[in-house]
């Protein structure tokens, strides 16, 4: 949130703050399931879809899904999620169980999981993982809010998540081959677009928004 400079909410249960902060803020100390149960929780945006959400949560699979879920209930078709932790380098860093960092690097978790699940489930979606320092991210574009898909799938989704360490971490993930360069990425001409469409109300921006990414040459790889 130190970066931020529009209207934000940082959601954290045991944050602390080390530096000024310059921006219209709503810090709020919970959990992020007791935040998405709370009434009113994005009263902050005046009803208003959010623009970019970013997820870095417990760094489990479930956990990850859980918050994309109910992030993506509170999204416009031009909005972004961005998942933090998406892609560990090394065995150790895609464990379940967090180790000594200071001996074996950072530790990603097992939420690299999604993005198979996500582009299975959801062929809807675009999603792209970025080749970003240390462990990788993926973007997110066009959501849908009314999408039940990964909520009904959830129960058996977990069970295939939730399995003992060491975990079998494709080699995709380590290589990151199919991992976009960030700069280009942000160099996409899409930015000024999505801004503009997201002014639409989501049915009519949805098929706009396909289009614009479709032109941009963005597609989830296979």
């Amino acid at each position: 949130m130190g970066i931020s400079r529009t209207r934000s909410i940082g959601v954290d249960p045991f944050f602390t703050i080390r530096r000024a902060l310059h921006c219209d803020l709503d810090l709020v100390r919970q959990t992020s399931d007791e935040f998405f149960a709370t009434d009113g929780a994005f009263d902050h945006f005046d009803g208003a879809p959010f623009d970019l959400a970013f997820i870095d949560g417990m760094h489990l699979a479930e956990y990850a899904l859980r918050d994309f879920i109910n992030t993506e209930r509170h999204a416009h078709p031009a909005s972004v999620i961005v998942l933090d932790d998406m892609l560990p380098r090394l065995p150790v860093e895609g464990l379940r169980e967090r180790r000594d960092a200071r001996a074996h690097g950072s530790w990603a978790g097992d939420v690299y999981k999604l993005v198979d699940s996500i582009r299975t489930l959801r062929p809807d979606l675009v999603c792209l993982e970025m080749d970003t320092t240390p462990t990788g991210t993926a973007v997110i574009l066009a959501p849908d809010a009314t999408s039940t898909t990964l909520a009904t799938a959830y129960d058996d989704l977990v069970e295939a998540y939730v399995v003992p360490d060491p975990q079998d971490i494709p080699d995709e993930v380590f290589s990151r081959s199919r991992a976009l360069n960030p700069a280009e990425f942000l160099d996409k001409p899409i930015w000024d677009d999505l801004r503009r469409l997201r002014e639409l109300p989501a049915a009519e921006a949805r098929p706009e928004v396909v289009r614009l990414l479709a032109d941009a040459g963005l597609a989830t790889p296979q």
